[in-house]
């Protein structure tokens, strides 16, 4: 079992679901992103998914897009990103930790390469946000060689067809996508009948799913558990704080410490 098993299982015995929130490494510079994760895990996070910058972000909203920007133009490439995990890893030893980015990253130079640093770095899972479930198994395989859990994302517009394959391919959890479009805290928006993709994929015994895209309160977090899903994602209500208060490092982390209590406090039942 890795990481995101064993608080799968925690959690169900204390009858809790999971909150996770989403930063981009280094964003805005990499001692203030190891400060923002700290405050991250240290104010109830269940688990970490963390992003690489990137120049062309394809799921991405405009806050997300700003912070690979902010990290990029900081001089931050995926060598400190990999530093900067390692010391996540040694600072938290049991907490899960997902890689969320984009295939190019992964290709750089290799993914023989990208993985032997994720297990090096104490990684436990990555998904790559630009490959459907047909294309994923290039990628799965060379991941469970370094023992590294392949996630895929279930879309809201998902047939019967991809729904069996996601179940049968995701591991450590599967990504439930709320709506069309791109990350946004602003666009709520739920997309119709998601309760019929979570009874399938439940149904097909998939990997616990932990629902993105648009949580951005502590009520969306108690709507999305009574649906039946296993927990909720928040990325770019996280990056907002960090936007708003990147003059103010202080206010900033009391600002996520606070969002970070309220979200899991709902996702306590």
């Amino acid at each position: 079992m890795n990481r995101f098993d064993t608080l799968f299982q925690q959690l169900k015995a204390k009858n809790q679901g999971a909150f996770v929130p989403f930063v981009t490494l280094c964003d805005p510079d990499f001692d203030r992103s190891f400060d923002i994760i700290q405050t991250l895990v240290e104010s109830g996070a269940d688990a970490l998914e963390l992003g690489f910058p990137f120049s062309d972000p394809l799921l991405d909203g405009e806050v997300i897009q700003a912070a690979n920007k902010r990290a990029l133009e900081a001089g931050y490439r995926s060598d400190d990103c990999f530093a900067l995990l390692a010391k996540v890893r040694a600072a938290y030893p049991d907490i899960p930790i997902s890689l969320l980015l984009c295939a190019n990253l992964v290709y750089a130079p290799t993914p023989e390469r990208f993985y032997q640093r994720c297990q090096q770095a104490g990684v436990d899972a990555v998904l790559i946000a630009d490959v459907p479930v047909a294309y994923a198994d290039e990628f799965s395989q060379v991941a469970q060689r370094f023992g590294i859990a392949p996630v895929l994302i279930c879309p809201p517009n998902a047939d019967a067809a991809t729904v069996e394959k996601i179940a049968q391919r995701s591991q450590g959890y599967t990504y439930l996508v709320s709506r069309a479009g791109v990350t946004s805290a602003d666009n709520q928006q739920q997309a119709a009948h998601l309760d019929r993709l979570i009874t399938a994929l439940k149904r097909l015994d998939a990997a616990p799913i932990l629902q993105g895209f648009g949580i951005a309160t502590p009520e969306q977090v108690k709507a999305s558990l009574t649906l039946g899903i296993d927990g909720a994602i928040s990325g770019s209500a996280v990056v907002k704080i960090i936007e708003a208060n990147l003059d103010d490092h202080s206010n900033c982390l009391n600002q996520l410490r606070e969002f970070v209590q309220a979200m899991k406090g709902a996702a306590k039942r």
